[in-house]
């Protein structure tokens, strides 16, 4: 698992060399990399209070996530939709 300390020390260090319209996407991919490796998000939010790029991007995140999971799990009303429909066509 990958420390999110050292996580926040390296980002600090080295997002002034990302420009600064760069930032958020760079911020993106750093919060992708630590959940990726299993990186507990609380952690994520304490290592790196403070820091606004960071906070964005696990917030677009987790966003992005939950509105995956809600695609993922399936509406009964379509399945009886789909079975109306079905009669009409019979």
């Amino acid at each position: 698992m990958v420390s999110t300390d050292l996580s926040s020390e390296i980002w600090n260090e080295l997002k002034r060399y990302v420009n600064t319209v760069d930032r958020r996407e760079a911020a993106e991919t750093v919060v992708a990399v630590m959940i990726d490796n299993d990186c507990d998000v609380e952690s994520i939010r304490e290592s790196f209070k403070g820091d606004s790029d960071i906070k964005h991007a696990l917030t677009s995140y987790l966003d992005n996530d939950k509105d995956y999971a809600s695609e993922d799990e399936e509406d009964p009303e379509d399945d009886l939709d789909q079975s109306e429909d079905e009669d009409w066509e019979n």
